[in-house]
C-alpha cells in the first residue's frame, strides 16, 4: 500500500471532534448497557443507531439488514475508494454482577429459557464507539477522499436456534456491495489489555469455532454383567482419549495451534445399569482452514474406529461455526503505524493468538480486513486478574472509548487517502 499524499492532515479535526463526542459516545454506552438485547432482538438498539445515522445526514440509511442491523453510508466531498467500519449490537444471556448505575437487570427469553441479559462482552462499547465515529467523519464530510460504510451488525454472539443472522447473513444481503466496499475495519474492546493499550496480529488473529456431538450406541445390560452386552461410556471414554492424540500426535503444531476439547460427557441413569448410550459434546479451535478440516476428519475416523473396535456404533455430527479470523498482512502492516500515531508509541503491540471466534471473519473473507483489540481495564486494576469478556463482572473503563473513536475514524480516513 502506499503511504497517504498528504499524511496526519486529518489528525488535529479527528481529535477536536473525538472530544467534542466523548460525552454522548459515554452516555450511549450506558444507555446501551442498562437496555441490551440478545442477537436478532435488538430492536432497540437498531432504532437509536439509526435515528443517529438519519440525524446525521447520511447518505443513506438501510434497516433491517440480516433481521436487525443496521448499515449506513457517508459518501465524501471527494471521489475515492470505500472503506467499511464494523460494530456489533447484540448482547449476551448472562445476569449482570457489575456495581455500577447503569447495571443491566433485563430478563428475557433464550432458547426457551429464561435468562438475564448483560453487555458481557463490550459490544455496547463497540456499538457507541462507531455512533461517535459517524458523528466524526459526518463533520468532516466535505473533506473525505471517498465513501465510508457503517456496519451494525447483529447476532455476533450467534442467533437463536433455527435462525440465521450475523456477519454471514450481512455479506449475503449485500452489506458490502453498493456501494462496494474495498477495506473493512473493525475493534474489540478486551479486559486482557489495560486502558489505552492496542493489540494486533497480522494472519490468523482468533480461532475458527465448531462444535461436534457424537453419540455412541452400545447395548443395554445389567451394572453386574457386562458381557452380557457393549458398555457404550468404556467406548466414550476411549473415544475421549482418542480425540486427545489429534492435536498431539496427528497435526502439524509447529504450523498452528489448534484445539480439541470434550466438554459434555452424558451417559446412564443408574449406579447397575449399564445404557444404550451415550453422548459427548465438545468444541473444535483451529486457525488455520485446512487443519480445520483435517480435525474434522479425524475426530470423525477416531471416533467411529474407536467404537467398532468395541463392538458399538458411532454417529458423528460437526457443525461448522465461524472462520478464522485472518488479517490482512499488507493490511495490517499499513494500520499499525496509524494506530501507533493515535495511541502513541510504546502503547501498540503485538498480541497473541486467540481462541476465541469472531464473525468478523466473514467480510474478511469478501475483502481486506483488519481487526484489533482495545484495552479496557482501568489502571487500578491487573488485567491477568480481571474478569474476562462473557463474565458477569466483566467491567469496562469508559476512558478506551474516546481511543475507539480516534482509532477508527483515523484508520478509516488515513487509508481512503492513500488509496
Amino acid at each position: 500500500m502506499n503511504a497517504p499524499e498528504t499524511p496526519f492532515r486529518f489528525d488535529a479535526a479527528i481529535a477536536t471532534a473525538a472530544d467534542r463526542v466523548e460525552a454522548k459516545v459515554v452516555a450511549w454506552r450506558r444507555d446501551l448497557h442498562q437496555h441490551p438485547e440478545l442477537g436478532n432482538r435488538e430492536v432497540r438498539t437498531s432504532g437509536i443507531v439509526a435515528a443517529h445515522l438519519r440525524a446525521l445526514g447520511l447518505d443513506e440509511v438501510r434497516e433491517k439488514v440480516a433481521v436487525t442491523g443496521v448499515v449506513g453510508v457517508l459518501r465524501g466531498g471527494r471521489p475515492g475508494p470505500v472503506v467499511a467500519l464494523r460494530a456489533d449490537m447484540d448482547a449476551l444471556p448472562v445476569k449482570e454482577e457489575v456495581d455500577v448505575p447503569f447495571a443491566s437487570k433485563a430478563v428475557t427469553d433464550w432458547n426457551g429459557q429464561q435468562c438475564g441479559v448483560m453487555h458481557a462482552c463490550g459490544h455496547d462499547a463497540h456499538t457507541a464507539i462507531l455512533m461517535g465515529v459517524a458523528e466524526v467523519l459526518a463533520g468532516l464530510r466535505a473533506e473525505i477522499p471517498g465513501t465510508v460504510v457503517f456496519l451494525f451488525q447483529p447476532a455476533e454472539e450467534m442467533p437463536p436456534i433455527g435462525e440465521e443472522g450475523g456477519a454471514r447473513l450481512m455479506v449475503q444481503q449485500g452489506c458490502l456491495e453498493n456501494p462496494k466496499v474495498d477495506a473493512v475495519f473493525g475493534l474489540h474492546v478486551t479486559s486482557i489489555h489495560p486502558t489505552g493499550r492496542i493489540g494486533y496480529r497480522s494472519g490468523p488473529l482468533m480461532a475458527s469455532a465448531d462444535q461436534f456431538r457424537v453419540f455412541i450406541r452400545g447395548s443395554q445390560t445389567h451394572g453386574a454383567m457386562p458381557w452380557r452386552g457393549v458398555d457404550p461410556i468404556v467406548v466414550g471414554s476411549q473415544v475421549v482419549m482418542g480425540l486427545q492424540t489429534i492435536v498431539s500426535r496427528s497435526l502439524n503444531i509447529t504450523k498452528e495451534p489448534s484445539v480439541v476439547t470434550v466438554g459434555v460427557f452424558q451417559g446412564g441413569v443408574r449406579n447397575n445399569i449399564i445404557p444404550d448410550e451415550v453422548k459427548l459434546e465438545g468444541t473444535i479451535r483451529a486457525f488455520d482452514e485446512g487443519q480445520r478440516d483435517e480435525i474434522h476428519a479425524h475426530v470423525k475416523r477416531i471416533t467411529e474406529m474407536i467404537s467398532a473396535a468395541g463392538g458399538a456404533k458411532a454417529h458423528v455430527h460437526i457443525d461448522r461455526g465461524y472462520p478464522v479470523t485472518v488479517n490482512h498482512p499488507g493490511l495490517t502492516e499499513w494500520s499499525v503505524p496509524t494506530l501507533s500515531r493515535v495511541a502513541g508509541e510504546g502503547s501498540v503491540r503485538e498480541v497473541d493468538k486467540v481462541c476465541g471466534a469472531e464473525d468478523f471473519s466473514y467480510y474478511q473473507q469478501a475483502v481486506p480486513g483488519f481487526f484489533y483489540f482495545i484495552g479496557c481495564t482501568p489502571p487500578d486494576r491487573d488485567p491477568m486478574t480481571a474478569a474476562p469478556n462473557h463474565s458477569p463482572r466483566f467491567y469496562l473503563d469508559e476512558d478506551c472509548l474516546k481511543l475507539g473513536v480516534k482509532s477508527l475514524s483515523t484508520l478509516a480516513l488515513d487509508w481512503l487517502a492513500a488509496n
